[in-house]
């Protein structure tokens, strides 16, 4: 009986395992700042699974779907609006450079400019999806000079700062 027990225990928690694997909702942001020519990398990653429902939100007359064009710019809106990087006191102007929707996985990179030189300081502020899911947690890594510095985002936390000091 005891042996029966231990494998009804066993098994159930065999199943409970890649069941609560993913419950929250998270992604990816990585900066790459080169210090020599000025050029600013961003790239956000997501899963489609915790993206396409955000677009009934952010789109709510469009598909719910990253293969729908209009909701994908709603997206594409809405990362440009609430990701805002300031290095050295001064404000990133950040473009769109392209997209990567390989099954679950979503990649959208953005790039700016500033003067070359040194990096201090980088001030970083982002608020995905905070008003479409109170788990939300993003992670930011911030890399200059082969330097990586880390901040994590949740609803409510206020812009971030790292240093890079010489």
């Amino acid at each position: 009986m005891r042996r029966m027990a231990t494998a009804l225990v066993a098994a159930a928690l065999s199943f409970a395992g890649p069941a609560a694997a993913h419950r929250g909702h998270a992604g990816l942001t990585v900066v790459e700042i080169d210090p020599a020519s000025g050029a600013v990398a961003v790239t956000h990653r997501f899963y489609a699974h915790d993206i396409e429902p955000t677009l009934t939100v952010l789109a709510p007359d469009e598909q719910p779907s990253l293969d729908d064009p209009e909701a994908l710019a709603a997206l594409n809106a809405h990362l440009a609006e609430r990701f805002r990087i300031d290095i050295d006191g001064a404000r990133v102007s950040l473009h769109r450079t392209g997209e990567t929707l390989a099954g679950d996985n979503v990649r959208i990179d953005f790039a700016g400019e500033r003067a070359p030189g040194p990096v201090t300081e980088v001030r970083v502020d982002q608020d995905f999806f905070s008003d479409i899911y109170d788990d939300m947690e993003m992670q930011v890594n911030v890399r200059v000079g082969g330097v990586t510095r880390t901040v994590l985002f949740r609803p409510g936390i206020q812009a971030q700062s790292v240093r890079f000091d010489r």
